[in-house]
């Protein structure tokens, strides 16, 4: 199974913001971001080979 998460934003600043908290989190990006032809932007990532520990709550994701 192949686990990939996606960054959608209203803009460039916010999809960026949004990959670098991925970033943080252990994600590695796959899809900088791009502008969409139906006005939005994305950007995309996978899971790094050296995903950061977590413990039975979950990954450690800045919120």
């Amino acid at each position: 199974m192949a686990i990939r998460v996606s960054v959608q934003a209203d803009n460039e600043d916010e999809c960026v913001e949004g990959l670098a908290r991925l970033v943080d989190a252990g994600f590695q990006p796959v899809m900088m971001p791009r502008y969409m032809t139906d006005g939005r932007w994305m950007a995309r990532a996978v899971p790094t080979a050296k995903a950061p520990a977590t413990d039975d709550r979950g990954p450690a994701v800045a919120g």
